[in-house]
C-alpha cells in the first residue's frame, strides 16, 4: 500500500479564531494512519486566512474521509475541503 499527501484548506469561522491555537488544535485530531506534514496561512479576502495543511494518509479508499471529519468537528473551523492529492 502506497500513501497519498493530501492538500487541505481549512477555513477557520471568522478572523477572530487564533489561527495557532487552530493549528495546535487541529494536530490534536490528528486520526490513527494520518500524519501531518506542515501548515501554511493563505489569505483569502479582507484579512481573513485560511490554513492549508498537508497530511499523509495510506492509499485506500476514503483515505482523507476521517481527516476531514476530524478537522470539520475542532471549535472555530468553518469549512474543511481537499485542494490537491498526490501519490507517494
Amino acid at each position: 500500500m502506497g500513501e497519498v499527501a493530501a492538500k487541505i484548506r481549512v477555513m477557520p469561522s471568522g478572523m477572530d479564531v487564533d489561527l495557532n491555537k487552530l493549528k495546535d488544535d487541529l494536530e490534536k485530531v490528528i486520526p490513527k494512519g494520518a500524519r501531518l506534514h506542515g501548515f501554511t496561512e493563505e489569505p483569502v479576502a479582507f484579512g481573513l486566512k485560511a490554513l492549508m495543511v498537508v497530511v499523509r494518509v495510506g492509499d485506500i479508499e476514503g483515505g482523507t474521509e476521517k481527516v476531514e471529519e476530524a478537522f470539520s468537528k475542532v471549535n472555530g473551523v468553518e469549512s474543511v475541503s481537499v485542494i490537491e492529492l498526490g501519490r507517494m
